[in-house]
């Protein structure tokens, strides 16, 4: 990929002070490696946290109504969220959700994915939260974080917009090959994906809003703006209103309609978000503070693992058909990977060669 464009000084309406440092562009980022989910000390649960004397409270039905908090959030969340799992309108929440399974309704994300927001990042690696509304509702999409999607489903359209607004801050920046939206590297780097609903019923958007997830994530939210500042994209208003109270002081709340294509076109594909986020936090903590927001090299590591695994498997001695087939398996499918890179939707691909030459024209004004 070519290196990233040079842009002009930011337009007048990018908060910003004298002496903050150009953000680092996409390409800059290749080589840099993110922290692993609990490898930091800032990401790790509070000492004063004792889980399993936590536990020993508890009574055999909250136990079993919060099972999957207790297996599957990260305990740098449960540690500040269990007084709000224990209220009666979560545990009200839980019982409906019982009630769902028993009557056999599918729900989404799968329960292992409903908390995957937070162990992908934990809250003492929070730079950026990202807010979304509610999980999408078809199968092989939702996985715990918002807008993002599982592969192989293609990328959402309001992802997709995503994508054409991140390519106007960043010129280099390139979507997923396939058109995919696997949004777990900028996760791992910080950004936290917050849906404002944690479960949808299969085929019925916003089917459990108002039974109690809102006022879990919003606590969430009430946590992390109790902490070092951090940047809050709220894109439409039912986000808009979640971040009203964060203190804009402390915290950079950037506001926008949704990338919806409803709404996306009065003005999400100019915000720049994307760069006044980087650009904040490399003026609030210094060079290196700012996010990667490439995707591409989660995708070239797998490319990279299916290509050892040709080269192993081509190393050793056939001594049969079926290890001859073998070696023809993991090369057509080293094969499709790496031409994964063409595969793109006609319309995808117009939007981005649209959003490329409005950038280079902006350069060049």
């Amino acid at each position: 990929m070519s290196p990233a464009t040079k842009r002009k000084a930011p337009d007048s309406d990018t908060p910003k002070t004298t002496g903050v440092k150009k953000a680092k562009s996409i390409s800059s980022f290749f080589t840099s490696t993110a922290p692993s989910a609990g490898s930091s000390s800032s990401s790790s649960t509070p000492s004063s946290f004792n889980k399993e004397k936590w536990l020993s409270k508890l009574t055999d039905e909250q136990r079993s109504l919060l099972e999957l908090e207790i297996n599957t959030m990260h305990d740098s969340w449960l540690s500040v969220l269990k007084d709000e799992l224990l209220t009666k309108d979560f545990l009200g929440l839980k019982q409906y959700l019982k009630g769902e399974k028993e009557r056999g309704k599918k729900v989404y994300p799968p329960e292992r994915d409903v908390y995957s927001w937070s162990r992908h990042t934990p809250l003492g690696s929070v730079k950026v939260v990202i807010l979304g509304q509610d999980p999408y509702h078809g199968a092989n999409q939702a996985h715990g974080l918002s807008f993002s999607v599982r592969p192989p489903t293609r990328a959402p359209p309001s992802l997709k917009n995503m994508y054409i607004a991140l390519k106007k801050d960043y010129p280099d920046f390139t979507p997923p090959p396939g058109g995919l939206g696997l949004l777990t590297p900028w996760a791992e780097r910080g950004v936290l994906l917050l849906n404002a609903c944690l479960t949808v019923r299969a085929s019925e958007p916003n089917s459990h809003a108002g039974r109690g997830w809102e006022k879990l994530t919003q606590k969430v939210i009430d946590v992390v703006s109790a902490r070092r500042g951090v940047v809050f994209l709220a894109w439409g208003k039912p986000a808009e209103k979640r971040v009203a109270k964060v203190d804009k002081k402390k915290h950079a709340v950037l506001l926008s309609v949704h990338p919806s294509p409803l709404s996306a076109s009065r003005g999400f594909f100019d915000c720049g978000h994307f760069r006044k986020a980087n650009e904040w936090l490399v003026e609030r903590y210094g060079e290196g503070a700012d996010i990667n927001w490439s995707l591409e090299p989660v995708v070239q590591t797998a490319a990279v693992v299916e290509k050892r695994k040709v080269e192993e498997v081509g190393d050793e001695e056939v001594g049969d058909d079926e290890r001859n087939r073998e070696i023809s398996r993991v090369k057509k499918k080293s094969r499709a990977r790496d031409s994964l890179g063409e595969v793109f939707d006609e319309d995808e691909e117009a939007a981005m060669i649209e959003a490329t030459l409005a950038a280079e024209e902006s350069l060049g004004s």
